[in-house]
C-alpha cells in the first residue's frame, strides 16, 4: 500500500497538470484551433483515469481491507467515498454545472439521460452487493466460527482464513465494479458530448478532485 500512496501523490501532481492543461484549452487565442486540440487532449486524460484505475487494482489486490478506508486519502476524501471512489452520480451534477443546459443538442441530453439512469442503476446494484458482503462479515464472528467448526484450534484457524479469503474475494469483485462503473460513466458521458464540451466536463471534475484533496490536506494538518 505504500507503493499506491506514493503513486497517487504522484498521479495527483499530473492531474493538476493536466488541469492546467484543460483550463488554457478554454482560454480563446486567436487562431488557435481549439476543437481539434480538444479532440487530441481528451484521450490523453482518460488514459490518466485509466492508469489510476489500473494501479488502484493492484493495491486492492494486496489488500481489499485498507482500499475500503485508504490511507492516502484526506478523512474529508474518505467521507465521500462510496465503496473506494467517488459515487458515479456525483457527475452528473458535475456536468451540468460546467455546461449551459442550451449548449446541449436534443440528442445529447436525451442520451446523457439514458447514461445517467442506467449509472444510477448499477449503483444500486453495487451498493446492494456490498451490503450482502458486510452482512456476511457480520454473520461470522471470530469466536462464533471457532464454536461452529470446532477440532482445536488449528481446525478453527484454518476455517477463519478460508472465511477471510472468501470474502476478501467477494470484496474485490464489488470493487471491481464499481470501479468499472466510474469508469464507464465518465466515458460515455465524454463521448456523448463534443471536444470542448468533453474538456469543460473534464475540467470540472479534476477541478473538485483537487479541490476535495485540498480542503481535506488543509482540515486534517
Amino acid at each position: 500500500m505504500a507503493n499506491f500512496s506514493t503513486f497517487y501523490e504522484g498521479w495527483l501532481s499530473r492531474q493538476e497538470d493536466y488541469l492546467r492543461r484543460l483550463e488554457s484549452l478554454l482560454s480563446p487565442v486567436d487562431g488557435f484551433d481549439r476543437e481539434r486540440e480538444c479532440r487530441e487532449m481528451i484521450p490523453r486524460v482518460m488514459e490518466h483515469y485509466r492508469e489510476f484505475y489500473r494501479e488502484k487494482a493492484a493495491a486492492v489486490e494486496e489488500d481489499v481491507f485498507v482500499s475500503m478506508s485508504p490511507p492516502w486519502m484526506s478523512s474529508f476524501e474518505r467521507s465521500l467515498l462510496w465503496i473506494t471512489g467517488f459515487r458515479p452520480s456525483i457527475l452528473f451534477p458535475i456536468m451540468e454545472a460546467a455546461l449551459a443546459e442550451e449548449e446541449l443538442a436534443a440528442g445529447q441530453r436525451r442520451r446523457i439521460e439514458e447514461v445517467k439512469a442506467e449509472s444510477r442503476r448499477r449503483e444500486r446494484e453495487i451498493t446492494q452487493a456490498m451490503a450482502r458482503v458486510q452482512e456476511t462479515m457480520a454473520e461470522q464472528p471470530v469466536y462464533g466460527l471457532i464454536k461452529q467448526f470446532g477440532g482445536g484450534a488449528a481446525a478453527a484457524g484454518e476455517k477463519m482464513r478460508a472465511a477471510v479469503e472468501e470474502v476478501k474475494a467477494a470484496m474485490r469483485g464489488v470493487v471491481g465494479e464499481a470501479d468499472e462503473l466510474q469508469g464507464w460513466t465518465v466515458g460515455e458521458v465524454v463521448e456523448a458530448l463534443g471536444p470542448v464540451q468533453g474538456v469543460r466536463f473534464l475540467a470540472a471534475v479534476g477541478r473538485f478532485q483537487l479541490r476535495a484533496r485540498r480542503w481535506g490536506v488543509e482540515r486534517d494538518g
